[in-house]
């Protein structure tokens, strides 16, 4: 099933999601829904608030479905560990069409649960760092924009307000 992604100025995605302690196939078909509503809008990661799913799972996939064995399901991750630094341009589901240059760590490691609740670690460099990070920043109600200066940040939401006036985004 492909969900709808929910968009800036949705309450679910700037709240923190809640912990999942249920690992059943309810679970899993929701992350293969996820995976199948990131893949049809396009996109490399996915967390669950960005389709209206106030819970703690994301998924990725930074081959975009080139490398099946790349796909990556986070239940309840946190980021362990960080080193370095990297500047890129990223962007979101939930900002379509907006995109800023964001520093963030270059190696990232979360520790999360998979979909059995096994415990398992993820390090990741570059994009798949970014990714891991964007994701789990979802999951604490944060979006990227938080990550750049309050001007870009406010210019970004005017504009969206301007959007949201001419009924342009919803």
């Amino acid at each position: 099933m492909i969900y709808p992604i929910v968009k800036y100025g949705d309450a679910v995605l700037e709240k923190p999601a809640a912990a999942i302690t249920e690992f059943n196939d309810e679970l899993r078909q929701l992350a293969e829904d996820m995976f199948e509503s990131m893949y049809a809008a396009h996109g490399v990661g996915l967390a669950a608030p960005q389709i209206g799913i106030p819970r703690r799972i994301a998924v990725i996939d930074v081959t975009f479905k080139e490398d099946p064995s790349a796909k990556i399901v986070l239940v309840n991750p946190e980021i362990v560990h960080t080193e370095g630094k990297q500047s890129s341009n990223e962007g979101c589901l939930s900002l379509p069409e907006f995109r800023e240059n964001v520093t963030r760590p270059m190696k990232v490691t979360a520790r999360a649960q998979d979909l059995d609740g096994k415990t398992i670690e993820v390090t990741g460099e570059e994009l798949l760092a970014r990714a891991l990070l964007h994701e789990t920043d979802h999951l604490n109600g944060k979006l990227f924009i938080s990550h750049i200066s309050a001007l870009k940040r406010d210019l970004i939401k005017r504009k969206i307000r301007k959007l949201m006036k001419q009924g342009e985004w919803k």
